[in-house]
């Protein structure tokens, strides 16, 4: 089985700038971290291919920093990994990110399953699985949380908004991946020891099937960004000692939540 994971690398803290211009993040000079829920689709490739055979893809678009996630990746344990990174890649909402993904997959060749994660944790939109399904014109099936191999494709347990579904998908097929469908498992030093060198195949825009500008980025982007503003930082927090149910009441009472009673 051959198997395709779109992975993301997300900003690791709430700190982050944007872009007044375009409302996009800023992404260069921020702590990163591979998306937490893509790290479930990675997980069910593996297992998929431990049980069934075949191999393992990483596929992620983004700026050449992008590259640390899919080292990420193969230091879990994927056979190998790609980076669509061209600055006329840049600001693409989901139609654009989908096709742009979908571009790049045809230039891989064929595929029996595409698989990713949930949602990522800076647009929670949950739609570039399904939007990459369509540019693909292949079935797809969202937040799936069992997967069984059956005879020419999968039998997949997903939820809708009032039921839970089941349903059998032939290949080739995209699926995305609940967080309860497994535990990923620890990166490997082994695996970290023996990547250290392994070349990323590095793929731009000139390479992509389809070379029209208007599909990539800001210029393929139907949707436009009205507002923008960046995540509220918490509030200052308050640790009480002693006797607590007392300062508490003295707190509430400050703050006029409550009134005093007889």
């Amino acid at each position: 089985m051959k198997i395709i994971v779109c992975i993301k690398q997300v900003p690791a803290t709430s700190k982050v700038e944007l872009d007044p211009d375009d409302g996009t993040l800023r992404r260069q000079d921020i702590e990163r971290k591979t998306n937490a829920n893509d790290l479930f689709a990675i997980e069910t490739a593996l297992r998929l291919r431990e049980a069934a055979g075949g191999s393992v893809t990483a596929v992620t678009m983004g700026p050449p920093q992008a590259e640390e996630a899919l080292r990420d990746a193969l230091t879990m344990g994927v056979d190998e990994c790609v980076l669509l990174c061209d600055k006329r890649f840049a600001g693409a909402d989901v139609l654009a990110t989908g096709y742009t993904l979908s571009q790049g997959i045809r230039l891989l060749g064929g595929f029996d399953l595409i698989l990713c994660g949930k949602q990522t944790t800076d647009g929670d939109t949950s739609q570039v699985g399904p939007a990459l399904a369509e540019h693909l014109n292949i079935p797809h099936v969202a937040w799936a949380h069992s997967l069984t191999p059956i005879p020419g494709g999968l039998r997949v347990t997903h939820d809708l908004s009032t039921i839970t579904q089941v349903s059998e998908m032939a290949l080739p097929c995209l699926i995305t991946v609940a967080p309860n469908l497994c535990v990923p498992r620890l990166p490997s030093y082994r695996l970290h020891k023996a990547i250290e060198g392994r070349p990323v195949r590095l793929v731009t825009h000139s390479d992509l099937p389809d070379k029209s500008l208007t599909r990539y980025g800001i210029k393929g982007s139907p949707t436009t960004v009205v507002r923008t503003f960046p995540p509220e930082i918490a509030g200052t927090r308050q640790i009480l000692c002693g006797d607590k149910a007392a300062a508490l009441y003295d707190i509430l009472m400050e703050k006029k939540f409550i009134s005093g009673g007889n």
